[in-house]
């Protein structure tokens, strides 16, 4: 009987992985189930349109800049203390006021900031700072322009 006692006392050290093994491929299962369906949620999901912004041309006053700083007023040439009052000049309706500004990329920040001030004190709901800067082209047609000169072909 000392033969069978001693048996029972040894440990047990090896791990069984088969019910392991079991789980995981159940959970497997389970998500390759699931899956598909959260790819056909996502189609139920109607994603907000992006509006790209204005056309320049659709706005009701335009202040170019050109890289020496010489400002424009929907293409009359204008000096810097003259802005806030052709801006009120420009005006049509006072409702949708907006002014674009389109300038060169050599112009510093406090010109911009001098042409929104007068925007403000002109009253204007809205003003856009254009995405593309007033490329060499058309500052030659808007000199040639307050100059009286016919601008280049296809301008």
């Amino acid at each position: 009987m000392a033969f069978s006692s001693k048996k029972k006392k040894q440990l047990f050290t090896e791990i069984n992985i088969t019910p392991l093994t079991d789980i995981f491929l159940v959970l497997l299962i389970i998500m390759m189930v699931v899956a598909p369906s959260f790819q056909s949620m996502d189609n139920a999901v109607e994603v907000p349109e992006v509006n790209n912004g204005i056309n320049i041309e659709e706005a009701k006053v335009t202040v170019s800049i050109t890289k020496d700083g010489t400002m424009y007023v929907n293409g009359e040439r204008i000096q810097n203390a003259q802005l806030t009052d052709k801006l009120i000049a420009a005006k049509t309706d006072p409702e949708k006021a907006e002014v674009v500004v389109k300038a060169d990329k050599a112009i510093k920040s406090s010109t911009i900031m001098n042409v929104m001030n007068a925007a403000q004190n002109a009253e204007y709901k809205k003003l856009v700072v254009a995405g593309e800067p007033l490329n060499k082209k058309e500052q030659r047609n808007l000199e040639k322009n307050a100059k009286g000169e016919v601008p280049e072909y296809g301008e």
